[in-house]
């Protein structure tokens, strides 16, 4: 399954990319394969993931491991938004 995130970042890119490269290890150990990630042309604060996954229930949005990581990286919870794509 493919998943498009987009979100707000509060910390800027640059901390959220740090964080986000850093988080490998739990996306290899969960079978999350990034395809894509970056910003908006000249807007920073919107960011876009693209992942191939098993099931969305491996986003793990609920797991207090992941909203840690979130938080620290910046991430506005109010602002995420996930599309599933289906073929």
């Amino acid at each position: 399954m493919i998943v498009i995130s987009k979100f707000k970042v509060t910390k800027g890119y640059g901390v959220w990319k740090k964080e986000f490269e850093s988080n490998e290890a739990t996306r290899l150990k969960n079978h999350v394969r990034v395809l894509a990630y970056g910003h908006e042309n000249g807007n920073e604060s919107n960011v876009y993931t693209v992942v191939e996954m098993n099931s969305i229930e491996e986003k793990r949005l609920k797991d207090p491991g992941m909203i840690k990581f979130r938080e620290k990286a910046g991430v506005d919870p109010t602002s995420l938004e996930i599309i599933a794509l289906i073929e």
